[in-house]
């Protein structure tokens, strides 16, 4: 366990080095927030009782979202490990008595939470002093608060696990390339990166929350905005814990078929 934490911090800190990368991240993350919320605003002025969540609630979910892009973005994968799979420097990883799988995912871990970190504060600060109902409100209550941030570590779990069968998978193609453009898109719309899933037709919600994809960036921003209450909290809880297991399982299975079928080819 200790390497792994040692390969955590390594990643930290070396991704906290890229403030100037943070900095115009920030200022990009600023103007797409409000570009979302004015074209929201637009909607709900048609006619504010014809949308599942409140304007308030939705400003709180853009905010909160572009606050914490980096957890959560699929595209934000390592170009290192995809190079090491196609021209065989994998080998080198695999002379370590390490765990490929362990330590990929405490990189990729670190990586989410160090570029998350520069970026969070500055925007949640200056969202925060913005008029109702246009700024991030205060959580809806102690228990969302508190499941606000449980939920959060566990989405951030289930999109590095997610990941993690995309970098395994890359292990029986030719080129990730294309694999790479159908998961990004699929995980974008899917988990409510586009518009938040409440937005969905009745039928296709219902089906689409049950994916894993729901179990990402969906469910700690609308707990914190107050969208899912009480008992609606513990289902969606319940779902994260699930695939949480269910896709490390399946990408260590992966990881175990890859490192028997490996050939590095060379001199």
């Amino acid at each position: 366990m200790k390497k792994y934490i040692a390969f955590f911090r390594l990643r930290f800190s070396m991704g906290l080095q890229y403030r100037a990368a943070a900095l115009a991240g920030i200022s990009t993350q600023f103007f797409w927030g409000a570009m979302e919320i004015l074209m929201f605003r637009a909607f709900y002025r048609t006619n504010p009782d014809a949308f599942p969540m409140t304007l308030r609630a939705t400003c709180a979910y853009v905010w909160l979202q572009q606050a914490f892009l980096a957890l959560f973005v699929t595209w934000v994968l390592e170009h290192e490990i995809f190079d090491a799979i196609l021209n065989g420097n994998i080998a080198y990883e695999l002379c370590r008595p390490i765990s490929i799988y362990n330590m990929w995912f405490s990189r990729n871990l670190a990586q989410r939470f160090s570029g998350a970190l520069l970026r969070c504060v500055p925007i949640l600060l200056v969202a925060a002093f913005l008029p109702a109902p246009y700024g991030l409100m205060a959580p809806a209550g102690l228990l969302n608060f508190f499941l606000f941030f449980l939920t959060l570590l566990l989405g951030v779990g289930v999109t590095v696990a997610f990941c993690m069968l995309v970098y395994m998978l890359c292990f029986f193609t030719i080129s990730p390339m294309g694999l790479r453009i159908v998961t990004v898109s699929m995980v974008e719309f899917f988990s409510g990166g586009v518009i938040p899933l409440p937005f969905l037709p009745d039928g296709v919600r219902e089906v689409v929350e049950l994916l894993p994809f729901a179990s990402m960036q969906n469910v700690p921003l609308r707990i914190y905005s107050g969208d899912l209450q009480g008992k609606d909290m513990l289902r969606p809880l319940l779902l994260q814990i699930f695939w949480l297991c269910l896709l490390v399982a399946v990408g260590k299975i992966l990881d175990a078929l890859a490192m028997k079928k490996i050939t590095v080819q060379g001199g």
